[in-house]
């Protein structure tokens, strides 16, 4: 069965160690759209965070998708949301405690990319966060904010070693109410229970009605996994982590030596 949609993560995916995109890949994409193939980017930015990838890949217009905040809002390239599940400003509060309680540095993202903390002293992973989505720091405690404040996720955020450490425990504290997922080195995600790039893949599908079979999707993470058990062809960079690898069913070059191109030339191009 032909592909239909290519689900593809940004960092370490489809950018390259310095933050660039080939041209190869630039025009695999190019001829996957001409196709009519749907190309998603799926990742944990918001959508601020990822225009300036759609405007050098040219995914443009109303009937292109993309999944941001690792699965907690689906968009089209153009701003419309298509389908959110939010965290409310209880949860929110609920998260900001254990975060003091535990000396973890913490903010959250609401769904117009806006940096929330109640960190004074603001962890310097937040501040390149900020600077990576374009996206402002607001410093409020849960009681500067209104009763419907609601937010798309929370992050865990600093040396890598720390939320090592840290991660045990925020699984055992929230796994039971909310979706956890480490997204790289720096950031321990929290969003809504069930939300998560695999379920987002899901839930695009459907409303595109595409099959299982007609999906495809490429990734190096951890926080991959759940967008590599939505579809029927899952492909792990060759810079990936060991838990990609394994979970995938294929495994194609590095991100910098044209990886992503060759795997969407050898399964969505192919006649």
């Amino acid at each position: 069965m032909s592909i239909k949609l290519i689900a593809l993560d940004i960092d370490d995916t489809l950018l390259t160690s310095d933050q660039t995109i080939l041209p190869s890949t630039k025009a695999a994409v190019a001829a996957a759209l001409a196709r009519g193939i749907k190309v998603v980017l799926c990742t944990g930015r918001p959508l601020a965070g990822v225009q300036p990838f759609l405007d050098a890949l040219g995914i443009t217009g109303p009937d292109q998708y993309v999944v941001t905040y690792n699965g907690a809002v689906i968009e089209t390239v153009a701003g419309q949301v298509v389908a959110k599940r939010l965290i409310d400003r209880a949860g929110y509060e609920t998260l900001t405690a254990y975060a003091k309680a535990q000396h973890l540095p913490f903010n959250v993202l609401d769904e117009d990319s806006v940096i929330y903390t109640a960190d004074r002293d603001v962890d310097a992973i937040t501040v390149v966060q900020a600077l990576e989505n374009q996206a402002g720091i607001l410093i409020r405690d849960p009681e500067d904010l209104p009763a419907d404040f609601a937010i798309a996720k929370g992050l865990f955020v600093g040396d890598p070693a720390q939320l090592d450490a840290a991660e045990p425990a925020v699984h055992a504290a929230f796994d039971a109410d909310y979706s956890v997922i480490r997204a790289g080195r720096y950031f321990l995600e929290v969003m809504q229970a069930g939300v998560d790039k695999g379920q987002a893949l899901r839930d695009l599908a459907a409303l595109l009605g595409f099959t299982r079979d007609e999906l495809m999707a490429v990734g190096d993470e951890g926080n991959d996994l759940a967008m590599f058990a939505a579809v029927g062809t899952a492909v792990a960079m060759g810079n990936g982590s060991d838990i990609a690898k394994a979970a995938a069913g294929h495994v194609t070059g590095t991100n910098d030596e044209g990886g992503l191109a060759a795997a969407i030339e050898r399964f969505a191009l192919t006649d």
